[in-house]
C-alpha cells in the first residue's frame, strides 16, 4: 500500500515505504536517519512496518523509535523478536494469494 505501485516486493520498495510511513507517523527525519545508523537502512524500515501495524497502541512512535535506536545502540534491540510478534498478531499477513 505504501510502497511503489501501491506494494512491497523488495527491500528497495520497504525503504521507500518507510519515509513515506515514518512522515504519516510523525517521526521526525533525525529520529529516522539515526535508527538508520545504527539498526542499518533496512532494519530501521522494517521496524517503522512495525511500528505502522501497532500505531493504535503507541503514543508517540517518535518516541519509541528513539528508544528502540537507544537500546540497538547497547545491544539490547534485535528486530527478529518484534518481527516474529508480529508474525503471531497477523497470522497469514504478508502471504501472497494464489
Amino acid at each position: 500500500m505504501y510502497g511503489p505501485g501501491g506494494v512491497v516486493t523488495s527491500w528497495r520498495d520497504l525503504m521507500t515505504a518507510a519515509v513515506v510511513v515514518r512522515s504519516m507517523l510523525g517521526v521526525s527525519p533525525s529520529a529516522y536517519q539515526d535508527a538508520c545508523e545504527v539498526m542499518r537502512p533496512e532494519h530501521a524500515a522494517a521496524t517503522i512496518a512495525c511500528i505502522l501495524e501497532r500505531a493504535g497502541h503507541i503514543n508517540s512512535a517518535g518516541g519509541y523509535l528513539r528508544d528502540l535506536t537507544a537500546k540497538a545502540q547497547q545491544g539490547e534491540f534485535s528486530l527478529g523478536p518484534m518481527l516474529m510478534a508480529q508474525m503471531r498478531a497477523n497470522p497469514g499477513a504478508g502471504k501472497k494469494a494464489g
